[in-house]
Formats: structure tokens, C-alpha cells, sequence
């Protein structure tokens, strides 16, 4: 009797580690993965009723006074156009050309979802803050101290191994079309340019 309540008690506690495994690493795989668009993924639903309970959660931990889906739509890279995993201690070029949106921006989050903290107060670069070429394209450097055209510091300060991190792309108050055309938008490129 003892060993049969042992052995259902074990597969219970099996069962639950199992569960809440999953479930912690659906909530922390970032926001949207259910649509790939290059380097950056969305979920359609978050921001809507139809969005699920895995979603929700996402949402509430790292997309932090995240907008319905009416308003906005987030693009979510965690790793370059080449699929490695974004790095502190590297260098990236992001290349883009106009979105068909009202507003946009980029942030660099790190690893826990928050802003990365950097000597130059700099966490993003939107539509009305890049230069832009002669196309009215864009370039926007994301490396260690900030450096280049448009740059957003990742805080790496040349020492260890560098921290994964996240590029989160929204389009505030994007058109119509741009719902139904999620995994053919033009975003912006994402190519790796060298590691410290």
C-alpha cells in the first residue's frame, strides 16, 4: 500500500515538474512566435481576446504596459537574419526602409526583459529620432558602447561572455493591411558585424 501511494506520489511530482517546466518556458520565450518574418517574430494574437493563456502570460512578464492589438503590433528578435542568438559583446547592423505604420521604434531589452542599462541613457531609436539615407532608409547600430549611425548601447563592457538580448520592434497604429501581411512586411534586417 505504502509503495503504491509512493509511486503515484512520484509521477504526481513528476507530472507537476514537467508541467510547470513547460510552462515557465513558454511564458519566457518572449513575446510572439507563432508568425517569423526574418529575425523577428510575432504572435498575431497578443492584444486580443483570442490571444492565448501562454500569451497572456508572456505579455504580463515581459511586454510591460503592452498595447491592444488595435494600436499596436510587436515584432520580437532574439536572434540575427544568419539565426545566432543576439549577444552583448557583439556588433549588429539593423538596415530598414519606410513602415507602413503612424510611429515605430526599436528597444533593446535585456535578458530579464528590462531596458539595458548604459552610460548614455539610450535604449531605442524610432522613426523620428534616425538618420536616414537618401532612399529615406535607415541604419541603426546596436553594439557594446553605441558607436555608429543611430547607435543603441547593449552595456557590454569587454569583460565575460556578453548576455543574450532582445530587439523588439512595435508599429504604433499601423494600416489596414499591414494585419493581414504580417510575414511579408519589409522589417529591417538584422546582420551580425563582429564580436569583441
Amino acid at each position: 500500500m505504502v509503495s503504491g501511494l509512493l509511486k503515484a506520489l512520484g509521477v504526481l511530482v513528476g507530472a507537476l515538474i514537467i508541467g510547470l517546466g513547460t510552462t515557465w518556458l513558454s511564458i519566457n520565450a518572449g513575446l510572439g512566435t507563432a508568425l517569423q518574418n526574418g529575425a523577428w517574430t510575432t504572435d498575431p494574437a497578443i492584444g486580443s481576446p483570442t490571444a492565448s493563456p501562454y500569451a497572456r502570460a508572456a505579455v504580463a512578464r515581459a511586454g510591460l504596459l503592452a498595447l491592444n492589438k488595435s494600436e499596436t503590433v510587436y515584432f520580437t528578435a532574439i536572434r540575427d537574419d544568419a539565426d545566432e542568438p543576439l549577444s552583448t559583446k557583439c556588433s549588429y547592423r539593423l538596415e530598414g526602409t519606410p513602415l507602413a505604420t503612424r510611429w515605430w521604434s526599436i528597444t533593446a531589452y535585456g535578458a530579464d526583459h528590462y531596458l539595458i542599462p548604459n552610460a548614455a541613457n539610450q535604449y531605442s531609436q524610432a522613426m523620428n529620432t534616425v538618420t536616414r539615407n537618401a532612399e529615406n532608409g535607415f541604419t541603426i547600430s546596436v553594439n557594446p558602447d553605441g558607436s555608429g549611425a543611430n547607435g543603441i548601447p547593449t552595456g557590454f563592457d569587454g569583460t565575460g561572455e556578453g548576455t543574450p538580448f532582445s530587439l523588439t520592434l512595435r508599429l504604433y497604429n499601423p494600416e489596414e493591411e499591414t494585419y493581414s501581411n504580417l510575414e511579408r512586411l519589409s522589417l529591417p534586417t538584422i546582420v551580425k558585424e563582429r564580436c569583441s
